[in-house]
């Protein structure tokens, strides 16, 4: 009997700790600091830019008329200033460096995310080229 006792004493016991009123998550409820920022992409060459665009395969899913690109898997290059505006993640050539090295920083609403690769791999000089090829009319 005094074992029985025991046993459901150790249950109640463990049962009295469940269903408690307050969710406990390991997510902050306040950041201190602040996140680092890319350094700006300048100083890129509009040409080289184009090339850069076709080796990586852009005009396959983008429509972009300076490279006579028709893709439509993702959102009309041609539109990046507006879509820069709607992002509101600073300039067009910010947004768009981040774009490519981060593409689910922002989704142009329409599109899927996940369904650009990211270029992280991507040399300096080259994003740097490949964003004054896209933003040369900004």
């Amino acid at each position: 009997m005094r074992r029985r006792l025991v046993a459901v004493a150790a249950v109640s016991l463990a049962l009295a700790g469940c269903g408690g009123e307050e969710v406990v998550t390991p997510t902050a409820e306040t950041v201190q600091g602040t996140l680092p920022s890319a350094e700006p992409v300048t100083g890129g060459d509009a040409e080289a830019g184009k090339a850069v665009f076709t080796s990586q395969g852009c005009n396959s899913c983008h429509t972009y008329a300076p490279a006579d690109a028709t893709g439509s898997v993702g959102p009309n290059l041609g539109n990046l200033e507006a879509d820069a505006e709607k992002a509101d993640q600073g300039s067009v050539e910010d947004y768009t460096a981040d774009s490519i090295r981060n593409p689910e920083a922002y989704v142009v609403p329409g599109f899927q995310p996940g369904v650009m690769p990211a270029y992280n791999e991507l040399p300096d000089d080259d994003l740097a080229n490949l964003v004054a090829f896209l933003t040369q009319g900004s």
